[in-house]
């Protein structure tokens, strides 16, 4: 079988595959998901989601560094990536001996596709595509609940690291999800990550500051450093998955939004 990834890559793969490596925390719970838990043979260390296959399947190092020897002791037919997750020279290593998919999520039309795109290669189209239907649904029915909010839309600084503070800028997949939960990332103009200054954090136009819970672990303790350095904005533990996780994590990601929207307008 041969397909095009998400990047426009020829892959070609022994159809359909029976032992699958992924290097995707999101992407891994999918594939978990679409009811292929025997093909799934390795994860990375991130691939807490569920926990049944983080306890049960082999790891493989990180995201952004593999141990390749790992790898090779499974004898993957189908290696799944993310063009930001994971890096080129990663994927250069491991297509010199078996077939890589590329996935590449910005917005959420694009993790639509990722799901069919997964679902084709693994013979998983039927379940892929009734995913996909369930989430247009609530995308559709989620828009209309917050239509007339939209006009009044308040602005959120998405902090992803602290030392030195970095936030989601515009190009991303988070920034899309903040529209799409009817916020505006106050960082739309700047693309990827950019790093803020003490300086910036203090003067940033902001009315929510989102702390997010990966991928670095923002707790209770830091709400109070963001009080003193960013007293101008109210600063907000949120759930990381919810805003950067895509795939069968998206059905819960509309009753998140709707629950915190309630909660950020009654306090």
């Amino acid at each position: 079988m041969e397909v095009i990834d998400q990047i426009g890559r020829k892959v070609s793969l022994h159809y359909p595959p029976k032992k699958i490596v992924s290097l995707v925390p999101s992407i891994s719970e999918l594939v978990w998901d679409l009811g292929l838990r025997e093909e799934l043979v390795g994860i990375t260390r991130f691939c807490v989601n569920p926990e049944e296959m983080f306890r049960a399947k082999n790891r493989v190092g990180g995201t952004k560094e593999i141990k390749i020897h790992r790898i090779h002791s499974l004898k993957p037919d189908l290696v799944l990536a993310n063009k930001e997750e994971n890096t080129v020279e990663m994927v250069e290593a491991l297509e010199r001996d078996y077939p890589v998919y590329v996935t590449d999520v910005s917005d959420f039309s694009s993790a639509l596709k990722m799901i069919k795109g997964i679902g084709i290669i693994t013979n998983r189209e039927k379940e892929a595509n009734g995913l996909v239907g369930q989430l247009q649904i609530k995308e559709q029915e989620y828009r209309q609940s917050i239509q007339n909010l939209l006009p009044t839309t308040q602005k959120v600084l998405y902090l992803i690291w602290k030392n030195p503070w970095m936030a989601a800028g515009g190009d991303t997949y988070i920034s899309q999800m903040l529209e799409l939960a009817g916020y505006k990332n106050t960082l739309k103009s700047i693309n990827r990550y950019p790093s803020l200054s003490e300086e910036e954090l203090n003067t940033v136009d902001a009315d929510f500051i989102f702390l997010s819970s990966e991928p670095y672990p923002f707790k209770e303790k830091h709400l109070k450093e963001l009080e003193k350095k960013a007293p101008q904005s109210r600063a907000v533990l949120v759930d990381g998955e919810m805003f950067s996780w895509y795939g069968s994590r998206m059905l819960r990601c509309f009753s998140y939004f709707d629950n915190l929207r309630k909660k950020l307008s009654l306090n």
